[in-house]
C-alpha cells in the first residue's frame, strides 16, 4: 500500500464549510449501496417490495429517534440499491429552515451531528446484514458508498418539492439516476 501523500491522497468534503450539522432544521439525505448493488429488494407494479435486507434498513430507519431524541423522522424511501430520507433536528435553537454557522468562539454542545446520524444508521444496517450473510456463510462484501448525499431544506417549498420525489421514486425507478436492472443476488433476492 502506498504511502500517505496529502497532495495526492484527499478527499473534497462535500458538506457545507461552516455548516453546524448539529442544528435544528430539516435534512434530506440519500444514501446509496456500494456498487449500486440492488440489496434491499425491488420495484414491482410502481411498489417497492423489501426483502430480509430492505426489512433490516426499513427497521433501523424507524428506531432512529429512540438513539437521537432530537431527531423526528419526515418522508422515508428505500428503493433497490440506495434510500431516501428527510429527518428532522430539533431542539437547538435557531430551529427552523434558516442555516446556522458554527461560531468557532463558542464551545460546541455534545449533540449529534447529520454525520453521526448516518455513520450510525450505516453501520448498523451492514452489521445486521452481515449477521445475515453469516449465518448463511455468504460474503456480503463492502454493503455502503463511503460517503451519502445531504441537502439542507431551507424553506417549505424544497420541503414539498423533495418530500414529492421520495414519495414517488418507486414509481419513476427506471428514470432514476441509480437505476439498474442488475437483479439482487444470493440472499438479497426477495423471499
Amino acid at each position: 500500500m502506498p504511502h500517505y501523500n496529502p497532495t495526492i491522497h484527499h478527499r473534497k468534503s462535500i458538506r457545507l464549510k461552516g455548516y453546524d450539522y448539529a442544528q435544528a432544521g430539516l435534512y434530506f439525505m440519500t444514501i446509496c449501496c456500494h456498487g449500486r448493488l440492488c440489496r434491499f429488494g425491488k420495484i414491482e407494479n410502481n411498489e417497492m417490495i423489501l426483502n430480509e435486507y430492505g426489512q433490516i434498513a426499513f427497521n433501523t430507519w424507524e428506531m432512529l429517534p429512540q438513539q437521537f431524541s432530537n431527531l423526528e423522522l419526515d418522508v422515508f424511501q428505500i428503493m433497490p440499491n440506495h434510500i431516501h430520507g428527510i429527518i428532522s433536528l430539533t431542539n437547538n435553537v435557531g430551529a427552523g429552515f434558516t442555516p446556522a454557522l458554527i461560531n468557532k468562539d463558542e464551545p460546541q454542545k455534545n449533540i449529534p451531528t447529520i454525520p453521526n446520524i448516518v455513520g450510525i444508521y450505516k453501520s448498523l444496517v451492514a452489521n445486521n446484514c452481515l449477521s445475515i450473510c453469516k449465518s448463511k456463510n455468504e460474503i456480503m462484501g463492502k454493503f455502503w458508498q463511503r460517503n451519502y448525499y445531504e441537502h439542507i431544506i431551507r424553506n417549505e417549498q424544497s420541503h414539498q418539492r423533495i418530500a414529492d420525489y421520495i414519495i414517488n421514486n418507486p414509481a419513476k425507478w427506471t428514470e432514476d439516476k441509480f437505476y439498474t436492472n442488475n437483479p439482487c443476488r444470493g440472499v438479497l433476492h426477495t423471499p
